[in-house]
Order: C-alpha cells, then structure tokens, then sequence
C-alpha cells in the first residue's frame, strides 16, 4: 500500500508506535552508555520525551500542522536529559516545516525533516558528530524523496542505520567501548516504529512504562469543614486554541496571559501554535477557566488545592507568592533522601528529584521556579545531562532571571549553594563568585560495574566496585571499601582541608562509619563529614574542598 500523503490521523499512529518501538528497544538503549556503571538513562529520557509529545495529541485530532505543533509543545513540556531536549528539538523542527500544512506529499515531508536537522544543530552549542544529530542530518539527505512516503521511509532507515553504524569512527570513546552511539539508535527506533504504523503494523500493546511518579496522597482531614481558604488554588491546563472561537492567525495570546497577569499569581504562559499552556496561582480557577474557554477548548486540566498542600507538608514554599520577592531563590537536583534533606538544610527553596538515572524534565523546572518568589533564582543541575533541560526553562520562565549554573556534580552543587551571599545585590558578582568556587570542588563516586572497562589508570571489571571522578577511572575492587580508600588517595585528599561523604542506600551505616573512622586515621589534617545520602546508583559520593 501506497502512501502519497501523510494526515494527522496516519501522524499520530507514526508517533505511538515510534513510542511503542522505543519502549522496546528502551533497555538496549540504557546499556549503551560508554561508561562501565549503571548510568546510562538515554533510552528512558527519550521515551518519557516522546511519550508527552503522544499523550498532548492523544484524541485530538487537527491537522497536519496542528498535531505537529501539539506533539512537539508536549515533549518540550517533558523533555528529559540532553537527548530528551535533542529529541523535542527535532520534532519542533519538523513542526515549524509542517506548519499551515494540512496533509503532506513525500517532498514537503522531506522539506519538514530539512527543518528538523537544522532545529537540533541549534540545540546544541558545541555539535559533535557521531551523535543522534549526525544519525539525524545524514539519514535526511540520504532518503529519496522522488516517490511515495513509504519508499521515502525505506530510504530514510537505510540511510540511518548506515550513519549510527558509522558513529564510532567519528567518536573515539564510543570505538573504544564498542558501541554505538546511544542517542541515534534511540532515533533510529523511533522511525522504525513511524514506518511501522506508516504501512498498516500498529500494534495495540501498551507502551512499555518508564520510572512511574507516585501519584500523592491527600490527607482530606487537613482542609475540612471549618478551614479557611488561604493560599488559592494552583491552576495548571493545556488550552488548544479553536478555529471556530478565534482566527489562529490574527490571534494575540497576550489577550490570555494580561488577564492571567491581572488576576493570578505566579504566572506561567506561553503558546506553541494552537496551544497555550498556563500555570496560575488563583483563589478563583472557575473564573479563570471560563475566560480562557471562550478561545478554545481544554487538553489537560489541574487545580490543587494548595492550603491543603501547605498543611500536608512542613516546607512551605507553596506559600511564598505572598511575600515579598527576595533577591535569590535556589533550585537544585537530587536523589536520595539524605541527599535532598542536605540540600534543603543547606538553603536551597527547591530540590527537584532526579539525577543521572532520571532526569527531570522542562517541566519539572518550570513547576519549581514558580513556587519561588525572587528575583534571580540560580539553578544548580549536578549532571550534564540535566543542563539543557535547566537551560530550555530557564529560556522560558519570564517571572525572574534565572542563572544555570555550571555544576556538573552532587559536590559542586552542594559547595555552591553553601556559598552563596545573599545579602549581595550584585547578582552577576555572586555567580562569579559561586563559580569560581565549583572549580576548586572535586567530587568523586562509587558504583558498580555493568561490564569490564579499561582506563588511563585502572582496569574495570564487571561486578566489581569501580571509583571514578567525572569520567576518569581511579579505583577498580572487588571490595567496596578498597575501591572507596583507592579512590579518596587518588583524589588527593592529603592535600584537601574538607571532605564530605555521602554513603548510598545500599550501604549499611555500620559499613560506611566504619570507612570513614578508617580514612580519618589515615588523613589526620582532613576534616571528614559522613552524611547518609541514601542515593541510589553511587554506594559513595566523595566531595573534596
């Protein structure tokens, strides 16, 4: 069968089975990470991201451009990791070469995909080929686009499948561990699963879930009868804007977000295509919904009672929209108990979960920065594949001046934050600051090995405990505390002053006091700090100042 033009209802199917088809391919994924521990999370990223693009266009049919433009504004919403945010790239591009286009032939598809390319280069300050934007650019111009889509499909894999195979000659590390690159068969999947659903294969199973998010627990007694209405409502919607109510191409959004801004608080708005998506803290969501609903229709809908939520909970950040604005909010990412606890005590308003093995998305970014209320709020990722999903909000949050700061680890967060002046008002010479500090922190981890390795220093072994800094192998055993000694001496730990340590949730503290009494004996001018983290993934985290 045929296909010599491409409809909404066909582009919809493409995009849930290319859901469907990653979600199989998810682990193969994940393990193709370069580095010898249980870090890779690019398979994961990549489904989550393409997974919100499907549920914004889920039974909500439009055309061509429409659908394009809802599935791209639902995976920027939940672009996850670097590839995550590549990925929504990529379809944004796709969205702006598809736009006014009700259905497509195989050139102005091929013109579209053109755009995509171009859309994820820019994504990325630095490109570097043997990547997914390599597997992306060369799969483009490799697809004959001179006859049917099906045909154009078939070329457009060929020519894919040919470029990731060719990625470790364009990127040492990836030759030196074997693999290919993580990103580009995440993509290549995805367009298998499209060409799928493109010649009639859909399946009806279910798309493989990823890390779920526990849906929370209201306590009903904590707002009853005789409570008072404090702190409104947390308002949260996805509004496609309706031909039938507005001309799309004459309408100003500005009509939506001057209201929003004259009624509500902490204001979040912005329009990708046919879609606005709004955040709003409001004592009076009818209203506000009933204005917005005169230009068009709802997609998703929120409202959370958040005096319910302050009561629920001892931080009490939902309420801070009332109180003046202070000069510096701080967002951080962590995973572990122990670890978010530190943080939290630490100063910082608030710690989105996450970290190498789930990252958070655009939105779980935006969701923070709106329940601070200062004027710079300073972003600390603690992972570089979580930045570009920081520096995505960051572009789009217009309540406060946001700084991505460059902390690349759980140390460098942690010293960051700590020393932070807030009683300086010169906010550039406190980033300076703060910057300058991260670059004397040296943080190092402990993990467990998922294949054998080799390094400048250390062979790896699989199973064993291997100690690293960045991406640096220091310490292989197959004891964890050797490798834990091993890695604090390679760190260089006589010639520090400070060293804290966050043991994992596998760790028993017996265990962990224990290695710590040892280090103390042998680095007596080092101040050692155990802290119990309960991380997941790294059994210790070292951080040396």
């Amino acid at each position: 069968m045929k296909t010599i033009e491409l409809d909404s209802l066909t582009f919809s199917a493409m995009l849930r089975q290319g859901a469907v088809s990653l979600s199989k391919d998810k682990k193969v994924i994940n393990d193709l990470n370069v580095f010898p521990i249980p870090d890779g999370d690019t398979g994961d990223n990549m489904l989550m991201t393409l997974k919100a693009g499907c549920n914004a266009v889920k039974d909500n049919l439009g055309t061509l451009a429409e659908l394009a433009s809802a599935a791209s504004s639902g995976m920027l919403l939940g672009a996850r990791g670097n590839s995550g945010v590549i990925l929504s790239r990529i379809f944004a591009g796709l969205a702006k070469g598809l736009q006014d286009v009700i259905v497509a032939d195989t050139n102005t598809f091929a013109k579209a995909m053109d755009s995509a390319v171009a859309e994820a280069y820019k994504a990325v300050p630095v490109p570097v080929e043997g990547t997914i934007i390599t597997v992306l650019r060369e799969g483009a111009a490799g697809a004959d686009a001179s006859q049917d889509l099906n045909h154009y499909f078939e070329t457009l894999l060929e020519a894919m499948q040919v470029s990731l195979d060719h990625t470790p000659e364009l990127l040492q590390v990836l030759k030196d561990a074997g693999v290919v690159d993580s990103g580009g068969a995440g993509l290549l999947s995805i367009f298998r699963g499209m060409n799928d659903a493109l010649n009639g294969k859909i399946s009806e199973e279910d798309i493989e879930p990823t890390t779920a998010t526990p849906v929370p627990t209201v306590e009903l007694n904590k707002f009853d009868e005789n409570s008072k209405l404090e702190f409104g409502y947390c308002t949260e919607f996805l509004l496609r804007l309706m031909r039938s109510k507005v001309d799309l191409d004459s309408f100003d959004e500005n009509v939506i977000f001057d209201y929003l801004n004259k009624v509500g608080e902490s204001v979040v708005a912005f329009r990708e295509g046919s879609i606005v998506k709004v955040h709003v803290h409001t004592f009076t969501p009818g209203e506000i919904l009933n204005y917005c609903q005169q230009f068009g229709e709802f997609l998703t809908l929120k409202i959370e009672n958040m005096t319910l939520q302050h009561h629920q909970t001892v931080n009490q950040d939902n309420a801070s929209f009332k109180l003046p604005p202070k000069p510096y909010g701080v967002v951080t990412v962590a995973s572990g108990e122990g670890l978010i606890n530190a943080f939290r005590e630490l100063g910082a308003d608030e710690v989105i979960e996450g970290g190498q093995t789930m990252n958070p998305s655009t939105q779980d970014f935006l969701d923070a920065f709106a329940k601070i209320n200062a004027q710079h709020i300073l972003v600390f990722p603690n992972n570089k594949n979580i930045k570009m999903a920081a520096d995505q909000a960051a572009e789009m949050y217009d309540k406060a001046d946001v700084h991505v700061m460059p902390s690349t680890t759980i140390g460098e967060g942690y010293y960051g934050i700590g020393y932070i002046d807030r009683d300086n008002p010169n906010a550039e010479e406190v980033i300076a600051n703060v910057t300058e500090l991260m670059q004397s922190v040296v943080t190092g981890m402990v993990s467990t090995a998922i294949r054998d390795a080799e390094g400048d220093q250390v062979t790896v072994h699989t199973g064993d405990y291997v100690g690293y800094s960045g991406k640096q192998l220091l310490s292989d055993s197959p004891n964890r505390e050797e490798a834990a000694k091993a890695l604090v001496e390679r760190l260089g730990a006589t010639s520090r002053d400070v060293m804290l340590v966050f043991s994992g949730k596998d760790v028993p503290q017996d265990e962990a006091e224990s290695l710590i009494a040892d280090l103390q004996s042998q680095y007596k001018n080092l101040e050692i700090m155990l802290n119990y983290g309960a991380q997941p993934v790294y059994d210790y985290i070292f951080v040396l100042c």
